[in-house]
C-alpha cells in the first residue's frame, strides 16, 4: 500500500492507496496533479530517507510527500 502525505495549514493528510488497483492508481495520479497544479512540490524519500523533489506521478512511489510552496513577506 502506497501513501500520499498533504501538508497544509491545517498539518497533514494521508491518502493511502493500492499501487496494483487501477481505480486507485488513477484517484492518487489525479490528486498528485491537482496537487502540483496548485503549487505543491511533490517528493519521494531515496534508501537514505533523504527527500528528493519530482515533478511527474510516480507509481512505484511506497509514500509522497507534497507541502506548499513556501511564503515570505
Amino acid at each position: 500500500m502506497a501513501t500520499q502525505i498533504v501538508m497544509d495549514h491545517t498539518g497533514d493528510s494521508r491518502h493511502s492507496f493500492e499501487q496494483d488497483d487501477p481505480k486507485q492508481l488513477a484517484e492518487a495520479e489525479r490528486r498528485f496533479k491537482k496537487l502540483i497544479g496548485q503549487g505543491f512540490t511533490a517528493a519521494t524519500r531515496t534508501g537514505g530517507g533523504d527527500l528528493h523533489a519530482i515533478r511527474s506521478f510516480d507509481p512505484t512511489a511506497d509514500e509522497t510527500l507534497f507541502y506548499p510552496r513556501l511564503v515570505g513577506g
